[in-house]
Order: structure tokens, then C-alpha cells, then sequence
């Protein structure tokens, strides 16, 4: 049985009223936990700003069994801009297709599927089929030297190889686990100002060699092994890498983890909150100037 699990991927977004609903009413997710900070993260969970900031994790059920995704906003942040680096999350889910038509929301159609897009840009790959287990089925991420990257993903990170085609692979830690695709695109991977990160639990005990093997492999550490803490919430211990395109990954400890997130039933509630009490959109509109750009 691995000892790894995949936890979730990171966005950055610049409006959270239009996000929400968009979880909410298209993807039919629900809000899981919302955190307010008064200062950046230590390991740079919001990216490279030291300002205020929320973090919302959003998905089909509790983060013990299901992939889900952490959006982050940072107060004063209108915009980020997209690079080439995230490919796009698949569901199963024939609801959200339905959702969207019900609502008159963009639907571009991608062979059997669809594609849903946020409304920060990030594409979501919809199968209209129902699963058992978790409607989130794979996370794609670019690649310019993909079997470079299968023996990052597989030899550093412990990770099984699933399949392999000439530009694609498939890879992950357990047969019922959301999955990790590798697409080759041919051309330099450019993260831009939205990118994201990529984050995965493993026993405490297990940070230190991970963070050895990654130094005696010579890759990149952004962040070596520190604890971070939540307000009133588990304390968990955290190592930041990056992968050859400059992937950011998340090795947190699953102790910590799992007592850090913990469903809050007045997580819509909190959400709301932060939306309501938030009136930089009506400051800058009173001003007739746009928020910053990330």
C-alpha cells in the first residue's frame, strides 16, 4: 500500500465571487475549509506576495479521500497571467455538464469531452460519466523532456509509471488515487505569474529523505523542511520542491495534515464572509482603475 497519497493542486485567483460560484453551481463542488491570513506564507503557499491573503479548499468530499483543489487569493490581486505549464484537471462528472448548460456557461467540446474553463483561465476536462470514488480523476502538467520527467516523477518521487505514450505519461501512487499526466509540448515550459502547485502527504518520518534525495540528486529545493501553522489548526511540517520544468511540489505531513483538514461546516459561511467584507472590487471601481495584475 503506498505510503503517498495526492492531496490537491493550487490556484491562484483574482475574483472569488465569480470562482465560487463557479465551483459551487458548475462543478457542483463544495467548500471544504476557509482560512484568512494576515501575511504571506512562509513557504510561499500564495505565491510570492507578503500581503493579505485567503486560502479555500474546494471539492467533491473530505480531503482524507478525494483530490481537491486550494484556491488562494491575495487582496489587491485582480489578474494573473497564464503560462503553458498547467494542462488541465479531468472529472467525471455528468452533472457539471449539465450545470453549465443550465446556466448558459461556455462549454467547448474536446472529442468525448468537454472543457469547462474557470474564470482566472484554468481548464477542467469533464467526462459525463458517473465513478465510484472520487469524481477527479487526473491532473495534466506540461512537459519539455518527458522521459526527463518520468524519471524525476518515478525515481525521486517514488511515483509508478501507469502508462507511457510518445507525448504523454500517466503516473501515480495508488490505483485509486487522482492521477498525475505528463504532456509533452515540444517547447520550453513558461509558468507565467498563475502557476500553480502540485501537493502530496507522506509519514512525517519521510520528509528528511526526501529532501536528502533531492539534494544529492542536485534538483532544485525551494523550500527546505519547515513548519507552518494555521490559526487555531494543526501545525504540519512541509518540504517545497521543483520538478525539471519548474513544477512546484508540495510533500506535506500526513499526520498533520489530516488534522488540519478536517471538514468545517461553516466553511460557505467563512467564504461568504471574507467576499462580503472584501470591497476592494467596489473601491477600485469607485476609482475607475483595475486591480493589480500578478
Amino acid at each position: 500500500m503506498a505510503t503517498k497519497r495526492a492531496l490537491h493542486f493550487v490556484f491562484k485567483v483574482g475574483n472569488r465571487t465569480e470562482t465560487a460560484k463557479f465551483y459551487r453551481e458548475i462543478l457542483g463542488m463544495k467548500f471544504l475549509r476557509h482560512e484568512e491570513f494576515d501575511k504571506g506564507c512562509d513557504a510561499a503557499c500564495n505565491g510570492p506576495y507578503d500581503g493579505r491573503w485567503s486560502k479555500s479548499m474546494v471539492g467533491y468530499g473530505p480531503e482524507d479521500n478525494h483530490f481537491v483543489v486550494e484556491l488562494t487569493y491575495n487582496y489587491g490581486v485582480g489578474t494573473y497571467q497564464l503560462g503553458n505549464d498547467f494542462r488541465g484537471i479531468t472529472i467525471s462528472s455528468p452533472s457539471a455538464v449539465a450545470n453549465a448548460n443550465k446556466q448558459g456557461y461556455p462549454i467547448v467540446q474536446d472529442g468525448d469531452n468537454h472543457v469547462l474553463t474557470s474564470p482566472d483561465g484554468y481548464k477542467f476536462h469533464i467526462i459525463s460519466q458517473e465513478v465510484k470514488g472520487d469524481p477527479v480523476q487526473m491532473v495534466t502538467l506540461a512537459s519539455s523532456d518527458l522521459q526527463k520527467s518520468v524519471d524525476y516523477w518515478t525515481k525521486l518521487c517514488g511515483m509508478t509509471l501507469y502508462s507511457r505514450g510518445d507525448n504523454s505519461a500517466v503516473l501515480g501512487y495508488d490505483d485509486n488515487q487522482c492521477k498525475l499526466q505528463l504532456l509533452d509540448i515540444g517547447v520550453p515550459v513558461d509558468h507565467a505569474t498563475a502557476y500553480g502547485r502540485i501537493a502530496f502527504s507522506c509519514p512525517e518520518s519521510e520528509l528528511p529523505e526526501i529532501e536528502k534525495r533531492m539534494k544529492e540528486a542536485d534538483q532544485k529545493i525551494l523550500t527546505s523542511l519547515i513548519s507552518l501553522d494555521t490559526p487555531g489548526k494543526a501545525t504540519v511540517q512541509v518540504v517545497i520542491l521543483a520538478d525539471p520544468d519548474g513544477h512546484e511540489i508540495c510533500f506535506v505531513g500526513d499526520t498533520g495534515f489530516r488534522d488540519l483538514s478536517q471538514v468545517d461546516p461553516t466553511a460557505n459561511q467563512l467564504l461568504n464572509k471574507g467576499i462580503e467584507e472584501d470591497k476592494s472590487d467596489e473601491w477600485f471601481k469607485k476609482k475607475g482603475i483595475s486591480k493589480a495584475s500578478g
